[in-house]
């Protein structure tokens, strides 16, 4: 019973994941966001996830290696983002230390 819940749940679960795909395509392409932004990242990982569960009951192999694909790259876009992020944030306060010194 529970299992032809999720199945039933599976599509309208799935076209949520194409939506936040198409609206974080939009965005791009508007320049609303960029293609490093977290916003984007996100969208992308979440919509390729709830594509990639909707396939889990209504199987396309196709569909499943992009929807793999697209969780890979969002992962590796995440991962560089916040890798970045954690090389910037300590020459950012070693700056402002030294402009403060500076000023003093």
């Amino acid at each position: 019973m529970v299992i032809d819940m999720l199945a039933q749940s599976a599509d309208s679960v799935g076209l949520l994941g194409v939506g936040l795909l198409l609206f974080a395509y939009f965005l791009l392409n508007t320049n609303k966001l960029t293609s490093q932004s977290l916003q984007y990242l996100w969208c992308n990982l979440s919509g390729a996830i709830l594509i990639l569960y909707s396939l889990l009951f209504h199987f396309n192999l196709a569909s499943m290696v992009i929807e793999i694909a697209w969780i890979t790259i969002s992962v590796i876009g995440l991962y560089r983002h916040y890798a970045n992020k954690k090389k910037i944030e300590p020459k950012q306060s070693n700056n402002v230390y030294h402009i403060k010194a500076l000023k003093e």
